[in-house]
């Protein structure tokens, strides 16, 4: 089939938790709260970041920056997931569906990159404490966060130009909260081999790349702290980075378990697999953001 746009699907219906409704109202409440949380959270820390100049730092810096694109990434999907709940009608626009899986991969890419960057930040402050405002100038951290967001918002163009060219003929109805770009992926009646291969090379360089840039940047670190003599040095060396390393832990243990844990294969256990793909989806998405400004407060 060329690649051409044939779809003829104006709309998609977003399933969500429609088979249990039971549960729906408690995740409307669940989920409401948590995004207000997230709001005023990462709010917060925006504000005093930009007002303190005593934190006119890299690490506020691209702590802030972190925050924004948490509130972005939330505001791209809970709306409309919280919106669902109070339609009896759960559907999405074509181009709204787009829209949503472009902030989605420009917010997850961005924040995997960023999130390396601020190992770095952390590798430098401890590993060479006395060059660290030479080599982290503004004129350094300043590009380190633009290109991390420059390089989102290119793969997001590229995943989601393909997705969308893809021709959606027939079911269109998303077992999912949100336009999940796999989901959507399974409706298209086209090859897609070309969309599968793009994804794997972008998780290599925006998953598997900056995991391990960030466990090389924390094995230099855990060397440096075991050298330092005092206990109370260690303990100060390893709180300047224990943050970033619990948001890392927490970042990549769910991206980790959401895709590496083993699928049921038998018709019976099916619908429960999805029913915790969707809740695991939902820490990812919702818990994720709300905690990080809670463990940087700490």
């Amino acid at each position: 089939m060329g690649r051409t746009n044939q779809s003829s699907v104006t709309e998609f219906v977003l399933l969500g938790l429609s088979d249990y409704p039971e549960l729906e109202a408690i995740y409307f409440v669940l989920v409401l709260c948590m995004y207000l949380v997230i709001l005023l959270g990462n709010g917060v820390i925006i504000i005093v970041s930009v007002c303190d100049t005593h934190l006119h730092t890299p690490m506020y810096f691209f702590l802030s920056n972190l925050s924004f694109l948490d509130i972005c990434y939330t505001s791209s999907s809970i709306p409309l997931f919280l919106s669902s709940f109070l339609m009896s009608k759960k559907t999405i626009s074509f181009s709204g569906c787009g829209v949503q899986m472009f902030l989605s991969f420009a917010m997850g890419a961005t924040e995997c990159v960023l999130l390396s960057m601020m190992a770095f930040d952390r590798y430098v402050a401890i590993c060479n404490p006395l060059r660290y405002s030479i080599i982290m100038s503004k004129t350094s951290y300043v590009p380190m966060a633009a290109g991390s967001w420059i390089a989102g918002v290119v793969n997001s163009v590229l995943q989601t130009s393909l997705a969308m060219w893809l021709p959606f003929c027939g079911d269109n109805i998303i077992n999912h909260f949100t336009c999940e770009i796999l989901a959507v992926l399974k409706l298209a009646c086209a090859d897609i081999s070309i969309n599968v291969i793009s994804m794997v090379v972008a998780n290599i360089i925006f998953l598997v790349v900056p995991v391990l840039f960030i466990f090389v940047s924390y094995v230099f670190i855990l060397s440096t702290i075991l050298r330092i003599p005092s206990a109370e040095g260690k303990r100060k060396a390893f709180s300047t980075c224990s943050a970033h390393l619990t948001v890392v832990i927490i970042f990549y243990g769910t991206i980790l378990f959401m895709y590496a844990k083993p699928k049921a294969k038998d018709s019976s256990g099916a619908d429960k697999v999805q029913v915790t793909d969707k809740i695991i989806s939902l820490f990812y998405g919702v818990v994720t953001p709300m905690l990080n400004p809670l463990i940087y407060s700490l």
